[in-house]
């Protein structure tokens, strides 16, 4: 390569802020007190916590210190199979800043909260829209939240037919979580395999599909980045045993304006919003996970409910069905804002715009790429593409060296080691927000790396060595963590 955008630079040491701490510092002026003094009671106040004193200069290195050691996507790509990490535009959290919003109380009356119900209100709407389905909630905090708030629609649903069921078939192929999202319901997960082209067939779920299965949970683009081309016919496999079909809707990034899940006949399906819709969930959170029903499932969702009225719109607390209520007040409204605000600056176009560049971009990472590193599924990819490291290793290198060894060269490593299903996984997702450029850029890195590992294996072994930190003993990290603090 000609050039690299990773650096060793100018990377400044920083310590606790317990240990820069001075007796007598302050970062700021208190304002004066307008209201009566309280004293309190000293049995329920306790001694006064041990807070670091430091200047405002102190404050803001050391935030600014802190700052520079991470990466994200306003630094750079970030390449996250299976967990989309795009771009936020800069509109959205002017947005979400807005003080009607930001000064919103959650407690206070409908009629005080028009502007914040006509927002959840229309995103649900939206939602129902790109998914196909009937009704939408906005509740759940994230993707595994999502997925049990879908999985308790599913038990909620059956329990009203008269005859709870007792498992639910999950493919290999399945986002991890969902089996742990079952069996919270009370489901026997019963796992099945991927064909050999990489989705699932008709005559595996056939196999195990019966009156005592509640359903199919399906991650559509699977987690192989393919979409599932038989769902249709599964889904009718699944429905004609009086069973529901569950869809995994955290990469909608590769679908959303080009199919809706609805007409494939998918029930229930959950959003990933801190990924499809723009927020990045970086550092783990916050996140949203709003799931869509068709029509027979909408009595069950969660309460409350945002209802449109002709005085304008209102939250419904009960209804006679619901399963009950996923988390308080608004859910993670900051987010929603977020998706709200992407949806409505993309529009209908854009937004199919976003799934077909997704899509370009991992075909185009693909074809770079699958004379360097093994290809097991050599078929159009949808969002995201998976190599193994099957071709190094006979240099004795892995997976993890290169991974390492990519940070050098000034990008995030991609995911490592999923799905489970291909050994020694490498699952690169570059979105519809990377350059040509920028993409040009990290096939031509990953094309020095693997060359590197039959020229120089033990540069890669040792790798990074341009970062901060260098080749971390994680096996010890993790059985004796050290927490400071």
């Amino acid at each position: 390569m000609a050039d690299i955008t990773g650096t060793g630079g100018l990377i400044f040491k920083e310590a606790l802020l317990w240990e820069k701490s001075r007796e007598g510092r302050c970062a700021f002026s208190i304002p004066t007190n307008d209201v009566p003094t309280a004293q309190l009671d000293p049995e329920f106040v306790g001694d006064a916590p041990e807070l670091p004193q430091l200047g405002e200069f102190d404050v803001v290195r050391h935030y600014t210190r802190l700052s520079q050691w991470n990466f994200g996507l306003d630094s750079g790509m970030y390449p996250l199979g299976s967990c989309t990490m795009k771009y936020n535009p800069k509109t959205n959290e002017v947005q979400a800043a807005r003080p009607g919003f930001t000064g919103a109380h959650p407690m206070i009356d409908d009629e005080l909260s028009q502007g914040a119900l006509a927002l959840l209100y229309n995103l649900e709407q939206y939602l129902a829209e790109i998914t196909g389905m009937a009704a939408t909630t906005l509740q759940p905090a994230a993707g595994a939240h999502g997925e049990l708030a879908g999985m308790l629609v599913i038990h909620a649903y059956h329990e009203k037919q008269g005859h709870q069921r007792s498992k639910i078939i999950i493919p290999d192929t399945a986002h991890g979580t969902n089996p742990a999202s079952a069996t919270l319901c009370g489901y026997e997960s019963v796992n099945i395999q991927s064909g050999p082209d990489g989705i699932l067939t008709p005559e595996a779920v056939a196999a195990v599909m019966d009156e005592e299965t509640a359903g199919i949970m399906i991650t559509n683009p699977n987690t192989l980045g393919l979409f599932e081309e038989n769902l249709r016919e599964i889904a009718d496999i699944v429905h004609d045993k009086g069973g529901l079909v569950y869809g995994d809707g955290a990469n909608m990034n590769a679908v959303m304006g080009i199919v809706k899940p609805g007409d494939l006949g998918i029930d229930v399906i959950h959003f990933n919003l801190h990924k499809t819709f723009s927020t990045p969930h970086g550092g783990g959170g916050p996140g949203a996970g709003p799931i869509s029903v068709v029509k027979k499932l909408e009595p069950f969702l969660p309460v409350p409910r945002v209802e449109k009225t002709d005085d304008g719109y209102r939250l419904v607390h009960t209804t006679p069905d619901s399963f009950g209520r996923m988390l308080t007040f608004h859910g993670h409204f900051g987010v929603l804002i977020r998706a709200y605000a992407y949806i409505r600056s993309m529009g209908a176009a854009g937004l199919t715009d976003v799934s077909k560049f997704a899509v370009l971009n991992a075909n185009y990472i693909k074809a770079s790429l699958k004379d360097d590193l093994d290809l097991p599924y050599d078929r159009p990819c949808m969002h995201e593409c998976v190599f193994t490291d099957k071709k190094q290793v006979n240099t004795g290198i892995t997976t993890l060296d290169m991974a390492k060894r990519i940070m050098d060269y000034g990008f995030h490593p991609p995911t490592i080691y999923f799905p489970l299903v291909v050994h020694g996984a490498i699952m690169i997702e570059p979105t519809e927000t990377e350059s040509k450029e920028t993409i040009d850029q990290f096939i031509d890195a990953f094309k020095a790396v693997v060359k590197e590992a039959k020229e120089t294996p033990e540069l890669l072994k040792k790798a990074p060595h341009r970062p901060k930190v260098s080749r971390l003993d994680e096996v010890t990290a993790a059985r004796k963590p050290v927490l400071r603090g």
